[in-house]
């Protein structure tokens, strides 16, 4: 184990991350050419998407207890948003100080971007169970979607994290013959309003995975960066998915 500190600028500061970390932690997605794997922050937010590569690692194997806080954090509801007053008024041990410093910092850091990070509390997201042929929840390989630039940073710091695919894994959904024939029953409108009706309602987004796909783990500590549909994107969006959460446990995310 060891310590390194690095420095990362903006106009207006100098901030100094001392991060603990393992000196023999293995890169896991290097070989994978949807994924690049990064070493800062700055590179992390300066890389730019090109063509298949929609995903950017800033790969961490982060050392503090992090389960120590999703322990002390009290679940209001399935999603409680965690502010910066609640975690620096926990008691903790001096891993469980370790994780909340780090998560201070990623939060500052990703501020200081222009991004509004959440840190959130998970027990469950909604599931859209209203028909039984698609899904519009997040647990379905999806996009996100903005009409302005922008793209979705998140890191887990406990607990299951989101899974990826590369588009040569997964079909969308609409393109599906016998799911669009029942989405053109549920519209029951014009042809010409069709394209619109799966817009406004999503069904779009929603992607299948091919058979003998592999999706790739984002895994814990790491923060990602993903494509998403904009405008002015070079890059096919970045679909992915959230876990299933497993009986009895929590997830502490950051997200934005």
């Amino acid at each position: 184990m060891g310590l390194i500190t690095l420095y990362f600028y903006n106009a207006d500061c100098i901030i100094k991350y001392d991060l603990s970390f393992n000196s023999y932690m293995k890169n896991t997605f290097s070989d994978n050419t949807q994924i690049q794997v990064v070493s800062t922050f700055s590179e992390l937010v300066n890389t730019n998407f090109q063509a298949n590569m929609n995903a950017i690692c800033w790969y961490r194997n982060l050392l503090g207890d992090f389960k120590e806080i999703m322990a002390k954090l009290q679940l209001k509801e399935n999603i409680t948003e965690v502010s910066i007053e609640d975690i620096l008024t926990l008691q903790l041990s001096e891993k469980g100080n370790l994780a909340r410093e780090i998560i201070l910092r990623d939060i500052q850091l990703l501020t200081d971007f222009g991004a509004s990070p959440s840190l959130n509390l998970l027990k469950s997201y909604e599931r859209d169970e209203e028909l039984d042929f698609i899904s519009t929840d997040v647990y379905s390989y999806h996009i996100d979607r903005s009409p302005i630039e922008t793209d979705t940073f998140l890191c887990t710091y406990h607990g299951s994290a989101s899974d990826i695919l590369p588009h040569d894994q997964v079909e969308q959904k609409i393109l599906i013959p016998e799911i669009r024939e029942k989405l053109k029953k549920l519209h029951d409108g014009p042809e010409t309003e069709f394209e619109t009706f799966l817009e406004d309602n999503f069904f779009d987004l929603h992607y299948q995975s091919k058979p003998d796909t592999k999706p790739v783990n984002l895994g814990s500590g790491h923060l990602w960066r993903l494509a998403v549909d904009h405008p002015t994107q070079q890059a096919l969006p970045c679909v992915h998915r959230a876990p299933t959460e497993k009986d009895g446990e929590y997830r502490l995310l950051l997200i934005c």
